[in-house]
């Protein structure tokens, strides 16, 4: 019961955050890509560059703020999440950067625009 609760929050959290990057003019052309070692929440572009968005949400500041939950461990499996995603389907040369998206208690939305590199 707790994980089924756990996903319908996370799938609210992704829900709200895409509705605010579109409203910024990014578009959406994926959800929950899952591969061995990691998971992309929203895949988007915005102009010409790939975009692969991190979401996360936290009720309460006592665990620490949503962003510093994204740990260089985090970072690489979404680093090798998004390489299988552009092998399947073939955007190797295309530009990308990875964001992410946090939601707080309250529901105040930031947004971290080219939040870290591929090569860190």
């Amino acid at each position: 019961m707790r994980q089924r609760r756990a996903r319908l929050l996370g799938a609210r959290a992704e829900d709200l955050a895409q509705r605010h990057l579109e409203a910024a003019g990014l578009r959406c052309l994926d959800r929950n890509i899952h591969c061995r070692g990691g998971e992309l929440d929203l895949i988007m572009t915005d102009a010409d560059c790939l975009v692969f968005v991190e979401v996360r949400k936290r009720s309460r500041d006592d665990y620490g703020a949503a962003a510093e939950s994204v740990t260089a461990s985090k970072r690489r499996r979404l680093v090798r999440a998004a390489r299988y995603y552009l092998h399947r389907h073939g955007a190797h040369e295309r530009p990308c950067r990875f964001d992410v998206v946090t939601i707080d208690g309250r529901g105040d939305i930031a947004w971290l625009r080219d939040a870290f590199r591929a090569d860190e």
